[in-house]
């Protein structure tokens, strides 16, 4: 009875240790799982991470070859910008852009570009035009945006275009009246202009400016209502 006892005893103690065995074995088979896919992770962070700098390094590439455009901000604000020139030299210039956008695109392509030139006086060979807007072309496209015609007198008011450079040809031959300045040149005029005031007072001088010449305006036109009310009842009396 004692013996047959004990080998039960021995029998639960083997199945125990069997037991914890077991269940040691599947923690350590469960830690190495872990490990591996925690290195595994890591090895697909590291992939994507050094697949995205490829892309970014490739797309650099691009468009130094140009065969890339780079991404530019949507929010363009020219008088913060180019704040060497006015408000009134900005909307003049403004008002000479969309005049010769004919497709009202937003853009100066090389047809319109071509007439341009021919309106000023001042005709270019179809490579000459592409020559042109090459100069200022940030963007590849092809065609000039108002921000990159606006360029066009950045690069003139510093002096980076050269004498026979159709784009300063441009600028001097422009619709915007630079006479009136009492210097010659496009880049005399500009520096001038960017010399004359600080830029926050001539910022809110022209405005000043902007709103005392609407006002002119509206008093002369009801000085006009008014004599031509004073002519009409002369005739009807």
């Amino acid at each position: 009875m004692a013996s047959e006892e004990l080998v039960q005893k021995l029998q639960r103690r083997l199945q125990l240790e069997e037991s914890r065995g077991a269940a040691e074995g599947e923690e350590v088979a469960k830690g190495e799982e872990v490990v591996a896919g925690g290195d595994e992770e890591r090895s697909c962070l590291t992939a994507s991470a050094d697949a995205e700098l490829s892309a970014k390094l490739c797309r650099r590439q691009d468009i130094n070859e140009g065969a890339a455009q780079p991404r530019r901000a949507a929010v363009f604000n020219p008088y913060t910008e180019f704040k060497e020139f006015s408000r009134r030299q900005i909307k003049d210039m403004e008002r000479m852009f969309r005049l010769y956008d004919s497709g009202r695109d937003g853009y100066i392509d090389l047809m319109e570009l071509k007439l341009m030139m021919e309106k000023l006086g001042a005709p270019q060979t179809h490579l000459g035009l592409k020559n042109m807007i090459k100069e200022v072309d940030e963007d590849f496209d092809g065609k000039l945006s108002f921000r990159e015609f606006l360029l066009i007198f950045h690069k003139a008011a510093a002096g980076e275009l050269e004498e026979d450079s159709g784009l300063l040809t441009l600028a001097k031959l422009s619709e915007i009246d630079v006479s009136i300045e009492g210097v010659k040149g496009a880049k005399n005029f500009f520096e001038a202009k960017a010399q004359a005031l600080s830029s926050a007072s001539k910022f809110e001088a022209e405005i000043r400016a902007e709103q005392d010449e609407r006002k002119r305006e509206e008093e002369e036109r009801k000085h006009r209502r008014a004599a031509f009310r004073e002519l009409k009842s002369a005739f009807t009396q």
